[in-house]
């Protein structure tokens, strides 16, 4: 079988992976580089972890997720993921992390809930100001995302029957007669056509107009005091839900940067723009920080960072048959990174072995316990 894969982010590269570890011949195209600076992929980190709210379909997730890493990581000939644990926090009328505390629990994962007298003993880097219950659980870590795509791009290359088209973008997708044109009027066919195209996906499949909407997101990285560094390059994973902002803190494993993002969404923005951000854009998050980071006054910006999501309005991914040929592969939302591996390995799975295409759209939307068999 010969596959297309338009777009090398994530879920292209993985989807990828999967289908050629199976002897299919894959051919990948991508509108940039390989890896291309401006995909939702191409950060320090990601990260991995149960808690999920009401979302009980993505908990259970997790520990298929982690099986399907390690597959990837003994292709990739290296583990790149660094162990954290997950600090949920709450408070302001929020639930978020007692929903996640209930959901865990009633698949076997259950959550620890501390004392927030104890709080800031246990995690002497962090005041509970603000804070009403807070859980943790061991399980959680980041993943190293550029470096797991650079890796992706650098393996698929060794690999004898992928084809790599970076820079070469597509103009028309054909899901019905498994076609692309690029930009160049080159036409390519294939038995398949998977559109794993990003915040541009409605730009090939504007069927999805609407339902997939670019969303423009800004992290904030910083410069820490020597300390203050050290101790959080122990530190845990933060979500934090306290009504008015979702604050998520990704601490600085390995060498990597001190991360802090507002999981809102603007579901508002151009990719193909100019992507510049200043402070005041961040001024909720940064006041949260300020109640919830002991010895934040000494932190410095040290780069905004701008991403684009593509999100829908019930935050599920869309893994979903179009026409006789094609796919459109959207796991995002701003919680997809974490499921690329397992994402890929299950669509691959699902077009060789012919599995249900509604049951498998099902699963990847979180609504079925388990991948079709």
């Amino acid at each position: 079988m010969k596959a297309i894969v338009v777009g090398g982010g994530i879920m292209g590269l993985s989807t990828a992976w999967a289908l050629s570890a199976a002897g299919q011949d894959v051919a990948l195209f991508e509108q940039g580089p390989l890896p291309n600076p401006l995909a939702s992929s191409m950060d320090e980190h990601r990260l991995i972890r149960h808690p999920y709210g009401d979302h009980t379909g993505y908990a259970r997730m997790i520990d298929p997720a982690y099986e399907a890493w390690e597959e990837m990581w003994r292709d990739l000939g290296q583990r790149l993921h660094a162990p954290t644990g997950t600090l949920a926090l709450t408070g302001n009328g929020a639930d978020w992390a007692d929903r996640s505390a209930a959901s865990l629990a009633a698949i076997g994962r259950p959550m620890t809930e501390l004392s927030i007298a104890d709080l800031p003993q246990r995690f002497p880097m962090i005041d509970a100001k603000g804070v009403e219950r807070a859980w943790w659980i061991d399980t959680g870590g980041e993943l190293f995302a550029q470096d797991i795509v650079t890796a992706l791009v650098r393996h698929l290359e060794q690999r004898t029957n992928v084809r790599l088209h970076a820079s070469t973008p597509v103009r028309v997708v054909d899901v019905e007669h498994g076609r692309i044109v690029t930009q160049s009027g080159a036409t390519h066919a294939a038995d398949v056509v998977i559109v794993a195209a990003g915040a541009w996906v409605d730009r090939l499949l504007p069927s999805e107009r609407g339902r997939l909407v670019p969303s423009r997101q800004v992290v904030v990285y910083f410069r820490q005091p020597e300390e203050a560094r050290a101790a959080w390059s122990k530190g845990p994973m933060i979500i934090d839900k306290t009504g008015e902002v979702g604050l998520y803190l990704v601490p600085p494993m390995q060498g990597r940067g001190m991360k802090v993002g507002d999981h809102e969404f603007s579901r508002c923005g151009d990719p193909d723009m100019a992507r510049e951000a200043d402070a005041g854009e961040m001024a909720p998050l940064l006041a949260r920080c300020r109640q919830l980071l002991r010895g934040f006054d000494a932190w410095q910006i040290d780069r905004l960072k701008v991403c684009f999501y593509t999100v829908t309005e019930d935050e599920r991914f869309v893994v979903e048959k179009r026409g006789a040929r094609g796919w459109v592969m959207s796991p995002c939302s701003g919680h997809g990174f974490k499921f690329g591996a397992l994402m890929g390995r299950e669509l691959a799975r699902t077009i060789i072995d012919v599995r249900d295409a509604e049951a498998h759209a099902r699963w990847a939307a979180g609504l079925e316990a388990q991948a079709p068999t």
